[in-house]
């Protein structure tokens, strides 16, 4: 009796740590895959984004077209902890027309803790006055994979 007790322990062990090798694999996956999320518009961008998980920034991409006209182009984190914790990461001082934003965040600035991580109830903002409402439209893309 013994014997077939250590015999399923053993089965039962091994088919635990397969499961777990598969686990580790599939959450590798999931970090590597890189949710792309859109908005458009001809007026200011106002606009946040998030996943239901922790996660991370991976790209930013604007483009501008329309008549000419340039501005700052914020990228803060609304922070699901309350306004006192909301605070600006990165400023892009003239994003517009015939300056696009073309932001990647490297892998060297991806590692925890990083600017560039939130937690699944924070934003990612971004806001830009359009220097010519009505008269530049701007596409914009951000990228965001989960994050460990």
């Amino acid at each position: 009796m013994p014997r077939d007790r250590s015999t399923i322990i053993q089965a039962v062990d091994t088919a635990l740590a397969i499961q777990e090798a598969e686990l580790a694999e599939t959450r590798m996956r999931q970090m590597l895959a890189v949710v792309s999320k859109t908005a458009t518009g001809l007026g200011d961008i106002d606009q946040t984004f998030s996943l239901d998980r922790k996660y991370r920034l991976v790209f930013i991409r604007c483009h501008f077209s329309g008549s000419s006209g340039t501005a700052a182009f914020a990228i803060s984190v609304d922070s699901a902890a309350g306004s006192a914790y909301d605070t600006c990461l990165f400023t892009i001082t003239q994003a517009g027309t015939n300056k696009d934003v073309h932001l990647r965040i490297g892998q060297g600035d991806t590692g925890e803790p990083s600017a560039w991580t939130f937690q699944s109830d924070d934003g990612v903002r971004i806001q830009w006055t359009n220097p010519d409402s009505g008269n530049i439209t701007w596409g914009l893309e951000v990228g965001l994979a989960l994050a460990s």
